[in-house]
């Protein structure tokens, strides 16, 4: 069952803090008007939109660990109004965030739109599903040649949208390229011009 984030977030020291630096009266009106217990279409839309994120987890020592997973665009499946999952690639076999999940399943996801300054934080347990798993074949992407050596599924508990104060606006290639793309195509008509008036 899903919460409130700030149930999860907003611990007893968080409260004091805010109470002695002067945010707490804010907070407490948000945690009464907010609604974000179910992925909601903007979300879906948001999270199949892209090719990472960073997914923060706890050891058994309660050491934090934080990881970026990447993969094509829309790899990070919504499997429900209150699940999420994505097909574990291989990668260097230390396993830190399978174990830390065996040892305590509460993970945070950490979404970044660099582009247009948004970011979305997303509170859940994950579990690990092997080959077998049934569920493992909505998570597979066969245009992307990564081995799978097994899937993550999230079931959420809580989401909220980050403050885009101090966002740096980073683009992807494929961002850049279609950005710079029809000015490219420009220039060439424009030398073409040029180069066929300096031979008439």
């Amino acid at each position: 069952m899903t919460r409130k984030y700030t149930e999860i977030a907003f611990t007893p020291l968080v409260k004091k803090l805010q109470t002695e630096r002067g945010s707490r009266e804010g907070y407490a009106r948000l945690e009464q008007s907010q609604e974000n217990d179910h992925i909601e279409p903007r979300l879906e839309e948001f999270i199949k939109a892209r090719n990472g994120f960073y997914l923060g987890s706890k050891s058994e020592e309660g050491w934090p660990y934080i990881q970026f997973r990447g993969g094509p665009k829309g790899f990070l499946k919504v499997l429900g109004d209150r699940t999420l999952g994505f097909a574990d690639f291989h990668g260097n076999g230390q396993y830190l965030s399978t174990a830390n999940a065996m040892a305590d399943d509460r993970v945070f996801l950490f979404l970044m739109d660099y582009g247009h300054r948004r970011r979305l934080k997303i509170w859940g347990r994950m579990e690990v599903i092997g080959l077998e798993h049934p569920l493992l074949e909505q998570l597979k992407d066969d245009q992307y040649p990564a081995q799978v050596q097994q899937g993550m599924v999230i079931h959420v508990e809580a989401w909220d949208w980050n403050c885009p104060q101090h966002i740096p606006i980073r683009l992807d290639a494929d961002e850049v390229a279609a950005i710079t793309e029809p000015l490219q195509a420009r220039i060439a008509a424009l030398e073409a011009q040029l180069l066929g008036r300096s031979l008439s």
